[in-house]
């Protein structure tokens, strides 16, 4: 079970790293985005919030301070899910259930992260001393 876990952690971390680096590759786009959902200072936003999901999929990924990566994860996913994916203020119906899907994927991923939590550490085949 140990190489199924491992296997796990790598998609979900390549997930999280990719996302992150998309931040960055598409910062302009994304600032445009955030700051039509009047999210204060997006550019800003838009890169702390790239720099959380890499440093999160990295931790996660490699298993190295995996509680600092969930920290992260979290901190990304909430805010982001809360402030860009609002489905509930949304009249229009195809937006809003895109935004619905967004939102619960997101919660989704939350739950995952914070189940890592409950597994002990330093988990087998990490990169942790």
């Amino acid at each position: 079970m140990d190489i199924v876990f491992l296997v796990g952690r790598i998609i979900l971390a390549m997930y999280y790293v990719m996302m992150g680096a998309m931040h960055f590759m598409q910062l302009e786009m994304m600032t445009g985005y955030a700051a039509s959902k009047k999210v204060p200072a997006p550019k800003l936003a838009v890169m702390g919030s790239g720099l959380l999901l890499l440093v999160g999929g990295l931790s996660l990924g490699t298993g190295i301070q995996p509680i600092i990566g969930v920290i992260c994860v979290v901190a990304f996913l909430l805010p982001v899910s809360l402030m860009m994916h609002n489905f509930w203020t949304i009249e229009d119906e195809q937006m809003k259930m895109a935004e619905m899907t967004n939102f619960m994927k997101n919660m989704g991923l939350m739950a995952s992260a914070l189940m890592f939590l409950a597994i002990p550490t330093p988990w087998v085949l990490s990169l942790a001393f």
